[in-house]
């Protein structure tokens, strides 16, 4: 229901979601990023949102056919548990909350696109951003995390830009997988990590891009 002369974007929509339907279904990603205030550069006004869900969540019908004013970017995926690293954040202008991804799982989220969705160097810089997230919600997260990509391209990332709680994660804990991953074609391998990352990663080295 939609008060007379009200307009409701696409928030409004995913808070019917979260507390009616009882979904996970959340903003993720580089929406994500943009919400918490951790990607100043992009957009005001977005051409399309990401959300993410639960394998088994699906979109209803009344939210795939409204017209939000842009595109949605739904993703249903498995790779981390559906209520983890979730934080409540204000609609601007708007008397209600709704459930988002935290920077790190957001971080994440992305790494999980890319490179095909997403662009990794995006990704860094979002990285580079992240300098006072709490080393146990990233470690807790990173052990949680079923994709091994995602997770070594992180801590590719996260040793990169330098921060200082990269030093305290535990990484003898985390399951990166064997063998050799190629997140690009014609890259640069990277032997501690295992991946191939784009040449400009290498050709700058540490630091930005």
């Amino acid at each position: 229901m939609i008060r007379a002369g009200d307009h409701v974007g696409y928030e409004g929509g995913v808070f019917a979601l979260q507390h009616q339907g009882e979904l996970t279904i959340h903003p993720g990603g580089r929406t994500a990023m943009a919400l918490t205030g951790r990607a100043q550069y992009l957009d005001l006004k977005p051409m399309s949102v990401t959300l993410f869900g639960g394998t088994k969540e699906k979109l209803p019908a009344w939210f795939r056919t409204h017209d939000w004013g842009l595109g949605v970017n739904y993703y249903a995926t498995s790779f981390l548990p559906r209520d983890l690293g979730l934080i409540d954040v204000p609609v601007p202008q708007k008397e209600f909350s709704i459930k988002v991804s935290s920077a790190a799982r957001a971080v994440l989220e992305c790494l999980y696109l890319a490179p095909e969705e997403q662009d990794l160097a995006e990704c860094y810089q979002f990285m580079e951003g992240l300098n006072n997230l709490r080393p146990d919600t990233v470690q807790t997260l990173l052990e949680k995390c079923r994709s091994v990509k995602v997770k070594r391209l992180f801590l590719y990332m996260a040793e990169r830009a330098g921060h200082d709680w990269f030093s305290q994660l535990d990484t003898k804990r985390l399951d990166l997988g064997q063998g050799k991953s190629s997140i690009v074609k014609q890259g640069v391998y990277v032997p501690k990590y295992q991946i191939t990352v784009p040449k400009e990663f290498a050709a700058h080295g540490p630091g930005r891009l």
